[in-house]
């Protein structure tokens, strides 16, 4: 795949922050920007979504023994 080059501009406070990060991860700067711009546009974001899903599912009985499936709230005696 082609790469393309952007040029951004930063405060210092990020730009020190994404080379100390980037530097943690054993990865150059420009690597790590690309992967948080494909983390936040990806798949990542889409493997989050169903994981709630998943979870919420699973878990739907106990929200709803806990906070009631008419959405009122706390059912009495429980705070």
């Amino acid at each position: 795949m082609a790469k393309t080059q952007l040029n951004v501009r930063v405060d210092e406070g990020t730009a020190r922050a994404a080379r100390e990060r980037a530097v943690a991860r054993g990865m150059s700067v420009n690597r790590y920007i690309e992967e948080l711009v494909k983390q936040d546009t990806g798949e990542v974001g889409h493997t989050f979504v169903e994981a709630a899903a998943d979870f919420m599912k699973q878990y739907e009985s106990v929200f709803a023994e806990e906070f009631g499936s008419d959405r009122e709230g706390p059912r009495e005696g429980r705070h």
